[in-house]
């Protein structure tokens, strides 16, 4: 199939659409634009689907798809066909990126292929959860509503991840600052304390010595410092690359110190909500699993929900088959449990969601408290090392004092 940009008027509306389809010919483009209601004014096939230069206008952000997919649903829920839909949403889309890719898919869903199929053709924008709950949604007749789920669900996992980023940043600022300090008291004090000691003929104190011997390493070495750790970064990015790596990666967040509790709470907080947002829709117990599996987005986490899946499908209630598994909290088999003798299972996996999401907020918020004054404290402690090992031995000289 050939690919054509085209002008026509919209019947309905008298505007005109400018816009792309896919059709095997000029004239069967022209047909079915008749068909769907346009008058055609021009159509060019189109060369090249300018894919690269699309890449250079910006990244999608889950905002952009977030608008984007609730417009959809609004239009859709009015009544509108969803050729028209397409249309009127790549109007108002301002990012260039996106409005390629929404561009293809109104093109590929005139040229008679599903939204769900043309929509899978861009898996790194929409993932797989997406691309599940609009097939599920055209299966029922349900699109607007399950395009409404999606950007709940989108909303909520990028609020999450906003509060944890926004908690780990802190942190990162203030040992920023510690480093920063510490290199402008190598590099300025410490060479005029040893200027000092020089002239007096006095040898300098051990602690001092050590300071004045990095300082001057660091000097006349940068270059290999900066060699060593940008091989050292970028090969530890490689191997995180790695299936070992994302292995290594995955389990440590779990298991860190003070944030694995944290990490552990918003992998539970996805698998609820995924499931839910799934179950609801009418996706399979099974297909549910199988892509909760791979949208939490944590090897170890998924590995657990792959072995209660093969448990599943061996005729265990869900509930039974996450029991054991040890990274997974126990408050989601009891919720799961108490839906399977409900048959709601959905409803109880949205009230796991809810209470892991609001343990989050409060843990995130007590983390951000509490980590504050105990990186003042290191910073007070790291600084003050620094300034008592250098005015120490001068106030001694002063003093007439041997160190």
């Amino acid at each position: 199939m050939k690919k054509y940009t085209y002008e026509a008027k919209d019947q309905a509306t008298n505007r005109v659409v400018k816009a792309s389809l896919q059709a095997e010919s000029e004239s069967a483009a022209a047909r079915l634009l008749t068909k769907q209601g346009f008058v055609p004014l021009s159509i060019k096939e189109q060369i090249g689907d300018g894919s690269f230069l699309s890449k250079l206008n910006g990244r999608i952000t889950t905002k952009d798809k977030v608008v984007f997919t609730r417009q959809l649903a609004t239009l859709i829920g009015a009544g509108l066909p969803l050729s028209q839909s397409l249309h009127t949403v790549l109007e108002q889309t301002e990012n260039k990126q996106l409005q390629s890719i929404i561009e293809d898919i109104s093109a590929n869903v005139e040229g008679g292929r599903s939204l769900s199929e043309s929509f899978a053709k861009y898996p790194k924008v929409f993932n797989e959860v997406f691309i599940s709950l609009i097939s599920a949604g055209e299966l029922s007749g349900t699109l607007d509503d399950s395009l409404k789920r999606i950007a709940n669900q989108q909303e909520k996992d990028a609020a999450i991840v906003s509060k944890i980023r926004g908690a780990l940043t802190y942190p990162i600022i203030v040992l920023v600052v510690i480093f920063a300090v510490m290199a402008f008291m190598l590099f300025t004090v410490v060479p005029q304390v040893e200027t000092l000691y020089e002239d007096l003929n006095k040898e300098l104190p051990i602690l001092t010595l050590i300071m004045v011997n990095v300082a001057a390493f660091l000097a006349n070495f940068w270059w290999v410092v900066l060699i060593v750790a940008g091989a050292g970064i970028y090969f530890f990015i490689q191997y995180l690359g790695t299936s070992s790596g994302i292995a290594f990666k995955d389990n440590f967040k779990i298991h860190v110190p003070l944030f694995g509790k944290m990490f552990q709470k918003l992998y539970m907080a996805r698998f609820a909500r995924t499931g839910q947002t799934l179950l609801s829709t009418g996706v399979s117990m099974l297909d549910m699993l199988k892509i909760t599996g791979r949208a939490v987005n944590n090897t170890v986490i998924q590995k657990s929900i792959e072995r209660a899946t093969d448990k599943v499908q061996g005729g265990k209630a869900l509930s039974t088959a996450l029991t054991p598994e040890e990274v997974i909290l126990p408050l989601v088999p009891q919720m799961i449990k108490i839906g399977e003798q409900s048959g709601r299972i959905d409803e109880m996996m949205g009230k796991v969601a809810q209470v892991y999401e609001d343990e989050l907020d409060e843990q995130i918020r007590t983390i951000s408290t509490a980590i504050e004054p105990i990186l003042m404290v290191v910073l007070a402690v790291v600084a003050g090392g620094m300034v008592g090992a250098i005015l120490l031995p001068i106030y001694s000289l002063v003093n007439g004092i041997n160190v």
